[in-house]
C-alpha cells in the first residue's frame, strides 16, 4: 500500500490518542478484536495515570471532545480519564478494534491448534487480517480514515492497539508495513499535530 496521508478537515487541530488500559485478555495473550474483557487492576491504574497526565498537559476547563470506541474496555478507560479531565464523550464505531472474525478472543496457540497452518507465512502483525469472517486491512483502514478525514476540532481519541496503528498510519502517511509495526503502549498517549505523532508517557 502506498503512503496515504489523511488530513483532518481542520489541519491545525491537535489530537490526543489513547489506547485502552491493560485488560484481562491482554494479560492472558488473547487477541480481543470485537470481543471484550475488563481492565485489570494495572489497566485501571494506567488509565487514571494517563488522565492525570493529559490534564496537566491540556489544562483546559471546558470539556474536551472525546471520540471513544464502543467497546467496553475503551469506555472504561475514558471514564477513568474523565476523573481528571472533563470530557464530552461521543461513541464512535469507526474507532472500534479490528475484528479477526472467528479468531476474536483466541490466543495464537489456540488459533494454530484449531486452524492448522492458517498462520503460516504471516508476519507478526498482518495475521490479524487472516481470520475467517474478519476484516480486511483495506476495510479497516477505510473506516478509520473516514473518521479521521472528517475530524474538525481538537479531541481525545480512545481506541485500541491495532486501530491506533491505523489512525497514526493514516495521519502520518505511513505505508502499511510501517504502520503495522508501530508500538502500542498503554501507559501514556500520542499527541498528533502537524502530521506527526509523538508519545507522551504518563509516568
Amino acid at each position: 500500500m502506498a503512503e496515504t496521508h489523511i488530513a483532518p478537515q481542520n489541519g491545525a487541530a491537535v489530537f490526543y490518542l489513547v489506547r485502552h488500559g491493560e485488560t484481562e485478555w491482554n494479560a492472558a495473550g488473547r487477541y480481543q478484536g470485537a470481543k471484550d474483557s475488563p481492565l485489570t487492576e494495572r489497566g485501571c491504574a494506567q488509565a487514571r495515570q494517563t488522565g492525570r497526565k493529559l490534564a496537566s498537559v491540556i489544562r483546559g476547563r471546558s470539556p474536551l471532545l472525546a471520540y471513544v470506541s464502543p467497546l467496553g474496555r475503551a469506555a472504561q478507560t475514558a471514564a477513568f480519564i474523565a476523573e481528571s479531565l472533563p470530557l464530552d464523550i461521543r461513541v464512535e464505531p469507526r474507532l472500534a478494534e479490528i475484528s479477526a472474525g472467528a479468531w476474536d478472543g483466541m490466543s495464537m496457540y489456540e488459533i494454530d491448534m484449531e486452524y492448522p497452518g492458517a498462520l503460516s507465512g504471516s508476519g507478526p502483525h498482518d495475521w490479524y487480517f487472516s481470520g475467517p469472517g474478519g476484516e480486511t486491512f483495506e476495510a479497516a483502514f477505510d473506516r478509520v480514515s473516514s473518521w479521521l478525514g472528517g475530524a474538525t476540532q481538537p479531541a481525545l481519541i480512545v481506541t485500541h492497539g491495532l486501530a491506533s496503528r491505523l489512525v497514526r498510519g493514516a495521519y502520518c502517511g505511513l505505508p502499511k508495513p510501517d504502520m503495522l509495526h508501530l508500538p502500542v503502549p498503554q501507559d501514556g498517549f500520542y499527541r498528533l499535530a502537524g502530521g506527526q505523532a509523538s508519545f507522551v508517557t504518563a509516568d
